[in-house]
Parts: structure tokens; sequence; C-alpha cells
């Protein structure tokens, strides 16, 4: 297994700042390093700081990783356009897929490699897991709405049943008739 980068081992707020600039984009790799150097003299004496390769590797990563980010904000945004603000049980399924493939593509990404360690496959497996269970509270919670919802249509007819009297026409053997169609005896 390959060693951490540099970057993932600064400071978090460096790392952040470092983040920063290659999220915005409007610097080569020779301005962000005298940016860096500019910012942090302490860590540019040190020897600390990144060098133009290691920011130049953790910025393709960076650049999958938000490309990816941006993908699912798009799809996120195209489910609103299509099915509107409230749309529940559609976001939980979203989520549901971004964690599968998130998953999927971490364990592909193993896979390919033959070196393999105890804690990875271990990492994988949790992975996995949450991605199941992410499903299943999707499921779950539909369902709780679901049943929530109907609780409440059958609060309302109730209401509306006790509150008709005897106007109408409406027999208190109609009433009950209704109740009991409805299951709200």
């Amino acid at each position: 297994m390959g060693r951490k980068s540099t970057i993932s081992r600064l400071a978090p707020g460096v790392r952040k700042y470092v983040e920063k600039l290659l999220r915005e984009d409007r610097l080569t790799l020779d301005e962000m390093i005298a940016d860096l150097q500019a910012k942090y003299p302490e860590l540019a004496r040190s020897g600390e700081l990144p060098s133009k390769y290691s920011m130049q590797r953790y910025g393709a990563g960076f650049a999958e990783f938000t490309a990816r980010q941006r993908e699912f904000r798009t799809m996120a945004n195209t489910f609103v356009s299509e099915f509107g603000e409230d749309m529940g049980d559609k976001t939980g399924e979203l989520l549901a897929q971004m964690v599968t493939t998130v998953c999927t593509n971490a364990a592909m990404g193993a896979q390919e490699r033959d070196d393999l360690t105890i804690k990875e496959v271990g990492d994988l497996s949790r992975a996995a897991r949450a991605a199941m269970e992410t499903r299943t509270l999707s499921q779950r919670e539909r369902l709780a709405a679901e049943e929530a919802g109907r609780q409440k249509l059958l609060e309302e007819q109730r209401a509306k049943l006790d509150a008709m009297g005897s106007k109408g026409g409406v027999t208190e053997d109609t009433k009950r008739a209704i109740r009991e169609a409805l299951g709200i005896v």
C-alpha cells in the first residue's frame, strides 16, 4: 500500500486552503506553490509544503472527486426539477444509489490490486453494509411516511363523519357502514 500524500498529512487548515486553491482552478501549480510559501512561510522553511508533483497528483484525485460530486448534485437538481421540492422517497433512493455507487467503485478499484490488506477488506465490507442499510432505511422511511399519511387521512375522515350528524339523510347505520368500509371503527 502506498504512503499517505504530503497534502493529506498537512494540518487541516492548510489542507483546506490547498483544496480551495484546487477548487478555484485559477492558478498554475507554480503559482499555487508560491502562494503557499507566502501564506505559510514556517512550513516552507521546514520543508513540509507539498512539491509541485504532489500537488499535481493530489489535484488529479481531487478533481475526480469534485467531478463526481458535481454529477451527484446535477442528478439531485434534475430530480427536484422533475418531481418538485418535496420528493421524499426519491431523495432517499438517490442517496442509496450514490452510496452504492461509491462502494462499488471502491471495491472495483481494490479488486484491481493484488495487495489488499485485511483492514481494506474490512473497510469495504463495512461500506457495503452501510450501503445496504441506507437502502433499507430509505424503504422503512417510505413505509412509515405512507402509514402516517394513511393514519392522518383516517383521522380526518373519522372527524368528518362524527361532525356530520344526521344532516342530508345520512343515518347512523350508513355512517357505521362507511366507518367499517374505511377501517375507522
